[in-house]
């Protein structure tokens, strides 16, 4: 299994985790904000009147209403990436990672506007009267090729496949299996709960809730993605409020070190202008899964006569996923100060590197050549061979690097007791000789447990830790819930409606089963499988590009037709304004 997770980790460092994709995904985005000029801030108002229903006709003809397909929408993005990925996001590339989360979700707000509005134009509507729709739809009428002597060659049968396919074993490694991981985690961590039993509690109310299809779905997130996105923002606000005084000095950071880089501070060893946008694009578009495909399969459903009513829907999501959620998370990490502390915790095997000699901190040269290790990847000699252990305590003159800094004051344990003996380590990476086998000790964190601890620093002390956990419970299954759906919705394409249910079934055993086993294989086949949604997405996209702006100039036109009186519509249709 390890090797097939190492394999898939090389041939993500060639897709998903490639500039190349970076490139794509933004390069769509900003070719878009352009070519439809700014649509995300022209249509932002009118997005909100649509969503409260404004414009909704009794004979639109779809699943759910424009905000429950926004509610789904979200609660399928809205997840652990808001907790976990931002605080990632700092620990790599300092603050100005978060300013490159907010400029890539900004520009994701126009990607999402052209995605959804061309896949809300070409769904289905099946013989049982509901609807099924998203990318592969429209890939399958518009993307295939038709020759000079007629014959017609079917690319985008085979995309919409391909997407499809990508669809269902990305809901299994994004939506569901890491989601209900991460879930039993944070409950046994805070409340002591045996994660066999949160996976067979939450598998049996996930089932009640995805046998009833997109109508169940949509009345479930309708009320679960606001009630915890009021949760979630009042815990924020305490913390940020409790560190009042570094609030602004936060929001400065932003800014300051946009086009400087992160110089080193405390156990952090600084980040680099290129390294800052990496993480922060990488993270923002996880976060918001802007030109993944994925949010069109929801907004599909919505009851809407016009495609591009939706896709104004749309530009709405990642504004409340990234630039709100994201950013009060951001700023109570900023603002406590805890990116930049070294924490007592158990170190992660994947976190650790042996050096071969002993560097201090406190001797420039020493900390500077870290700094080059850490920050820029430049080589340093790496320990091989055994290192001898007595009472929990290293014996070998080295250094141990945790979590991008030096780790300080740590002790190795087996079965939770100081152990002796002797531990192999091949070119830095330490094999323990059982699974038993644990180093705690002082070094920077990452990920959710660097989020739980800025919601500590406030007044409200260890309660902190009960939001964070109850916000990743709630955020977490709230993606299984949706990405469900989208699975399903893609297995449709494929084979039809009849199989959905077995694939509902399956789905939810493995959503058990990953509560108490490791899951990280499949994180890292969902890496590739994002890639493999988004490539043909957004290569439909630029195809389609001309074909999305005259729909959008068509909306306007029937939209005064229908509204003569109503002032957006007379805005839009004046010329050269499309």
């Amino acid at each position: 299994m390890q090797k097939i997770n190492d394999f898939l980790v090389m041939l993500d460092g060639y897709i998903g985790g490639h500039p190349w994709f970076v490139i794509l995904l933004l390069g769509t985005g900003i070719f878009f904000t352009i070519y439809l000029k700014f649509p995300q801030i022209r249509y932002f108002r009118h997005a909100i009147d649509v969503v409260k229903g404004k414009y909704d006709h009794h004979l639109d003809v779809g699943d759910t209403s424009h905000f429950q397909a926004l509610a789904t929408a979200l609660s399928g993005t809205v997840g652990t990436g808001n907790i976990a990925g931002v605080a990632l996001a700092i620990h790599l590339g300092g603050p100005a990672a978060l300013f490159w989360m907010l400029i890539t979700a900004s520009i994701g707000m126009c990607t999402k506007f052209a995605e959804v509005s061309i896949s809300h134009k070409y769904r289905d509507i099946l013989p049982d009267g509901t609807v099924s729709g998203g990318p592969m739809y429209y890939m399958k009428k518009r993307l295939n090729i038709k020759t000079k002597n007629g014959k017609i060659i079917r690319t985008g049968v085979f995309m919409g496949g391909f997407f499809a396919a990508a669809t269902v074993l990305s809901s299994f490694g994004t939506g569901s299996l890491p989601q209900i991981n991460s879930i039993s985690n944070s409950i046994f961590t805070t409340f002591g709960i045996d994660h066999i039993i949160t996976g067979a509690v939450l598998s049996v109310l996930l089932a009640l809730i995805i046998i009833g299809g997109i109508k169940r779905i949509a009345n479930v997130t309708s009320r679960l993605v606001p009630t915890m996105a009021v949760f979630y923002f009042l815990g924020a606000i305490f913390v940020i409020i409790t560190n009042y005084e570094n609030i602004i000095p936060s929001v400065i950071s932003l800014f300051s070190t946009v086009f400087t880089g992160t110089a080193a501070v405390g156990g952090f060893m600084g980040a680099s202008v290129s390294y800052a946008i990496n993480r922060g694009v990488n993270r923002g578009l996880f976060s918001n899964e802007s030109g993944q495909g994925s949010a069109p399969i929801a907004h599909s459903a919505a009851r809407a006569p016009e495609p591009v009513s939706e896709g104004m829907v749309a530009i709405l999501e990642p504004f409340i996923d990234t630039i709100i959620i994201c950013t009060l998370t951001g700023l109570t990490i900023l603002s406590s100060g805890v990116w930049t502390e070294k924490i007592e915790n158990q170190f992660q095997d994947a976190d650790m590197i042996f050096l071969d000699q002993v560097y201090n901190e406190n001797i420039p040269e020493q900390k500077q050549m870290v700094i080059d290790f850490i920050r820029d990847g430049k080589a340093l000699p790496l320990f091989s061979g055994e290192l001898t252990i007595i009472d929990g305590k290293i014996q070998n003159p080295l250094s141990l690097v945790c979590s991008r800094s030096l780790a300080e004051d740590y002790t190795f344990y087996d079965n939770k007791s100081p152990y002796s003996g002797q531990i192999r380590v091949v070119d830095g990476k330490w094999q323990p000789s059982s699974a038993s086998m644990t180093i705690v000790g002082k070094s920077l964190i990452h990920s959710a447990p660097l989020t739980t601890l800025a919601f500590e620093r406030s007044f409200l002390g260890k309660w902190g830790r009960y939001i964070v956990s109850i916000g990743i419970l709630l955020f977490a299954f709230s993606t299984a819930i949706s990405w469900s759906y989208y699975g399903d919705r893609a297995l449709t394409y494929l084979a039809g409606p009849r199989y959905v249910i077995f694939y509902r079934i399956i789905y939810v055993l493995a959503f058990f089963l990953a509560s108490f086993t490791d899951t990280t294989i499949i994180w890292s086949l969902s890496y590739i499988t994002i890639a493999f949604m988004a490539v043909p997405n957004l290569s439909g996209l630029w195809i389609l590009r001309k074909e999305i702006k005259s729909t959008i100039a068509e909306y306007w036109i029937n939209f005064s037709e229908k509204y003569p009186k109503d002032r957006m519509s007379e805005k839009f249709i004046e010329k050269g304004k499309l």
